[in-house]
């Protein structure tokens, strides 16, 4: 059967197109299930302004060009369309595509394909998403869950290397990950979950970084309701998930977005812009219209027909900035003569606008790790526009710190509490991600000092710290129980550790965390304001001891928070406490189902006695490497 002429377009559709601000273009574009004058087939639709001819080749023609051309619209916008009969679901088809640039040819993969072939095989698969949704009660009470004064406690995973069938030498499917994932995440107690990139992508060493089916979960583990039914179980469990998601990149495969119609389509076609030397990867142009609304409506599309509860957004900096990994004469100054990418800016504004406005209880999370001034705040008040922002500073300065021997500490306590000073200039999450634990870096565990009982109060330690410090938190799977090895993508996480204390504790360390930051409000509700916090002491560098104070919105719920931060046990400690009455301990980190020494402290009394600049004091018997978390009563 030939192509018949329809289209799914109206003269609106394209007018939003050209301007940039279609954002449902998934509805439009690509291969869509249709039935035209009482015949069932697939509507096919492909943006390629600069093709003289674009046929579908596939399965169902032998791959054969010329079978099935499409017909190029009138009104300017090179969209081709066309609708084939008896092209049903499962069907393999790409696009040839002739240029009218040199006469080139390319064969692409559908970038709306909703489904793609199983890598290394690369063609788009004609596809519908069904799937009965269960999680009604979740969606409609989200922000009561996914907020910005709600504990958010994020475990990050890379889906083909979490847990794998041993003896099968495969990862596990959707299907099973919503079992066993979906388990473990509400059993250790974090409220999200953030997947690495699941969107299609051709070569397993990037980790999904380099993605070719923007609107398609990768089928390595399974069909899109398969995946579906993945974010349907989290729900169902009270947990949220966030996706990974790239729009700052993406690789020149044959079959992907470079060179799309024989022309730089959807990459800037100056190399300046439209080449990444870190990555030997293509820039979007986000300067053109169209490319700004296949990138929003990709980002709309995830939280729309997946439910998803956040982006994270991957490599903000190497968007902002002109000059990002180039030299000297590598680059161009913007028209103010900055080193700001003005249409970057303009697009991430944008986005978020979008899809803070279209959709309740959503989260945006910038990876981003420079000075960039108000990357977290809204847009209307001159801000980007993210809910939050990654911590990068936090992280290096608190890993570089526990690096060291606790004898050298006493030097170094301001790489500990420096963070605090500027801690309340974004919403920060705190993350201890993917990049931390491999090339070299070590795991965490394994960055810590000292013998094995020591690396493991360290450990402790370092995470009471994280969670007790203001902000939201990320933790890469295998960090809550201690990996020793470094993160591996080709191999399971070491899971036979938990058979080991140590290991275990960490476990249960992290579990507890979780239920204390969920369970004190005085860790959530004012973590991005300088009213949560306030320091007893920063500057007891001798002891390497520092004390803080969290706040929420009821000053009866205020944490007593003391790090210890080398072995030495120091008795008789005074710190100063701004009421009267008793410490009662609502966490310790040398408590021995952790894996400590099991030094216990409770029911403190409080003296009348000045200190720290406080109203009162106690004394306390403080472990080596230990963090305690006292509440007033």
């Amino acid at each position: 059967m030939k192509t018949i002429p329809y289209s799914l377009f109206t003269d609106f559709d394209i007018n939003l197109f050209k301007a940039g601000k279609h954002f449902r273009l998934y509805e439009k574009l690509g291969a869509h299930l249709a039935e035209v004058d009482g015949q069932k087939g697939t509507y096919f639709a492909v943006w390629a302004p600069s093709a003289k001819a674009v046929s579908v080749v596939g399965d169902f023609n032998y791959w054969t060009e010329g079978e099935h051309d499409l017909n190029v619209r009138w009104d300017g916008s090179g969209v081709w369309e066309g609708f084939i009969p008896g092209i049903d679901k499962g069907s393999k088809y790409k696009y040839k595509i002739h240029s009218h640039n040199s006469d080139i040819k390319t064969e692409k993969a559908d970038p709306f394909a909703f489904y793609c072939e199983t890598p290394p095989n690369t063609a788009s698969v004609v596809w519908d998403l069904q799937h009965n949704w269960q999680d009604e009660n979740w969606m409609q009470n989200r922000k009561d869950f996914n907020g910005l004064d709600k504990p958010y406690s994020v475990y990050e995973v890379h889906l083909g290397s979490w847990r794998k069938k041993i003896e099968e030498n495969r990862s596990l499917t959707y299907v099973e990950l919503a079992d066993e994932l979906v388990n473990y995440v509400k059993e250790t107690g974090f409220t999200h979950v953030e997947l690495m990139p699941i969107m299609e992508y051709p070569y397993e060493p990037s980790w999904g970084y380099q993605l070719v089916g923007y609107f398609a979960p990768t089928s390595r583990f399974g069909k899109p309701e398969d995946f579906m039914a993945l974010v349907d179980a989290f729900h169902l469990a009270g947990i949220g998930v966030i996706l990974d998601w790239v729009p700052s990149h993406f690789p020149s495969d044959e079959h992907g977005l470079g060179f799309f119609d024989g022309t730089h389509l959807y990459e800037h076609p100056d190399i300046r812009k439209g080449y990444h030397p870190d990555w030997k990867s293509l820039i979007f142009n986000y300067g053109r219209n169209e490319v700004r609304s296949f990138l929003i409506s990709n980002a709309v599309f995830w939280l729309q027909n997946y439910h998803i509860d956040g982006l994270r957004v991957d490599a903000v900096a190497s968007m902002l900035y002109l000059d990002y990994s180039r030299k000297e004469g590598e680059w161009e100054p913007n028209i103010f003569g900055g080193r700001e990418n003005l249409d970057t800016i303009s697009f991430l504004k944008e986005l978020n606008v979008e899809v803070y406005g279209s959709f309740e209880g959503i989260q945006t999370i910038a990876e981003e790790s420079t000075s960039f001034p108000m990357v977290s705040r809204p847009v209307f008040a001159g801000g980007l526009g993210f809910g939050m922002k990654w911590m990068m500073g936090w992280m290096n300065d608190a890993l570089e710190y526990f690096k060291k021997e606790p004898i050298y500490r006493k030097h170094h306590q301001n790489d500990l509490t420096f963070s605090l000073n500027y801690a309340f200039s974004e919403n920060f999450m705190l993350p201890l991600s993917h990049d931390e634990v491999v090339y070299g870096k070590q795991s965490i565990l394994n960055k810590m000092p000292g013998d094995e009982w020591q690396k493991f109060a360290n450990l402790r330690l370092l995470y009471g710290f994280m969670f007790t410090h203001p902000g939201t938190k990320l933790l890469f799977m295998g960090d809550e129980f201690g990996q020793s090895a470094e993160w591996n993508f080709q191999q399971s996480l070491d899971w036979h550790l938990l058979q080991y204390n140590f290991h275990n504790g960490i476990k249960n360390l992290i579990t507890d965390l979780n239920s204390l930051y969920k369970n004190q409000p005085a860790l959530f509700e004012k973590q991005f304001s300088g009213e949560g916090f306030e320091w007893i002491n920063y500057s007891d560098s001798e002891n390497s001891v520092i004390s803080y104070i969290r706040k929420g919105n009821n000053s009866d719920e205020n944490l007593v928070v003391v790090c210890n931060l080398t072995p030495v046990y120091r008795e008789n400690y005074r710190i100063g406490i701004p009421s009267f009455g008793k410490l009662e301990t609502v966490f310790n980190s040398d408590d021995l189902k952790y894996g400590g020494s099991g030094l216990e402290q409770n029911n403190l009394q409080i003296d009348e006695i000045p200190w720290d600049g406080k109203g009162y004091s106690s004394v306390l018997n403080l472990a080596g490497l230990a963090v305690l978390v006292f509440r007033i009563k």
